[in-house]
């Protein structure tokens, strides 16, 4: 920690200064979701010019400099590291990179622990063309999702993910445009205030993701201020770390303009793994479905009697509800919850409704004086 002191969390805040030093004031477990852009590495490849000598898309040498890899991996290693100490146990970080430095920061990701999820390709609807004329246009950066380790009960909301992408599941391509008209920022000259601002539908889909009301999001290389303008907007709390002055004041004023939605648009469903965990028995126990119930597949090829100790019977057969669902269907395994039914008014109803019911019920006592 270097002898470091630690400050209260300064929620809603852009921070201006080195990120690993401000990192190290912070406390443990503190953070709920990281999302880092960090620099490319493009000097070291020689990549910052182009054949005419001009800097490409803005960059300069301060923004991007390292002596060597070795140095680029340190200082990776240490920003990452702070991260790691950072987030909860269950907490998640999104990296964002090129060819230039994504896989040395894969590597040391998984060197420290982090369990990755998933990587994500952000396909550029309108790349920057290859002024060379040597490679193929570089039409794409590379997200890496990662939880804090193996153990993580990660938080991914897949109801939000499937109902923004037409009720089908998202995939792990995601076809976004660059930061184009009046969403990029400019300098006073009309110039591009940041080279590699990130659109806000990116950073929109991140935080709708794997983040939830007043979670806590940090941002070590926050630019211009995408990520804590996104997370003012949903309703999420922020820390933002940058060093250029003219990048910090620009977020800033970005965050301070963000007017968040209403409360009761961003509220998202809790995963089903995050909900109280209803035994089958309870439904038993508490007369919803008595021992001697009938119980049948949805199109009532198969059925099972209720026992009273919570399994079900059929025949010689006799089970829990998924293990009596998966030898009845020859399947491996077996939602049992959606796979029996219960003759109601008429109407075949999923258990699945009766667990719901059981929910509300224990809900609505909860919140009884």
């Amino acid at each position: 920690m270097s002898g470091a002191v630690m400050m209260e969390l300064p929620l809603d805040q852009i921070l201006r200064g080195d990120c690993i030093e401000l990192m190290q004031t912070l406390p443990s477990g503190s953070i709920d979701c990281i999302f880092a852009d960090p620099p490319y590495n493009l000097q070291l490849r020689g990549e910052l010019r182009r054949p005419d000598d001009s800097v490409v898309d803005g960059v300069d040498d301060d923004w991007d400099k390292f002596s060597d890899l070795a140095e680029y991996d340190r200082f990776t290693r240490a920003w990452l590291g702070e991260a790691r100490r950072l987030l909860r146990k269950d907490g998640t970080i999104w990296v964002i990179g090129s060819y230039h430095n994504i896989f040395r920061i894969g590597a040391i990701l998984q060197d420290l622990g982090f369990w990755i999820l998933n990587d994500v390709i952000w396909r550029k609807s309108n790349p920057m063309p290859n002024f060379r004329g040597r490679r193929f246009t570089n039409a794409h950066e590379t997200l890496i999702w990662a939880a804090r380790g193996a153990d993580s009960r990660y938080r991914f909301n897949y109801q939000a993910m499937k109902a923004l992408n037409d009720d089908v599941q998202m995939r792990s391509d995601w076809y976004l445009p660059l930061c184009t008209g009046s969403e990029r920022l400019r300098n006073a000259h009309g110039l591009k205030l940041h080279p590699t601002q990130k659109p806000e539908s990116l950073l929109h889909r991140v935080l709708v993701a794997s983040t939830n009301v007043d979670d806590i999001i940090l941002d070590p290389f926050a630019g211009t201020g995408t990520t804590t303008a996104m997370a003012r907007r949903l309703r999420r709390r922020f820390i933002g770390i940058e060093r250029h002055p003219d990048y910090a004041e620009a977020a800033i004023g970005r965050a301070r303009r963000e007017r968040p939605v209403p409360l009761d648009s961003v509220l998202t469903t809790p995963a089903r793994r995050d909900a109280p965990r209803v035994p089958f028995g309870s439904l038993v126990e508490r007369g919803l479905l008595p021992a001697g119930s009938m119980v049948y597949d949805r199109h009532q090829r198969v059925s099972a009697t209720v026992a009273p100790d919570g399994t079900l019977v059929s025949g010689t057969q006799r089970g829990s509800i998924h293990k009596l669902g998966a030898i009845l269907t020859n399947a491996p395994s077996c939602n049992g919850w959606t796979f029996w039914h219960l003759m109601r008014e008429g109407q075949m109803v999923p258990l699945d409704t009766l667990r719901s019911e059981i929910l509300s019920q224990d809900a609505g006592a909860d919140a009884t004086p």
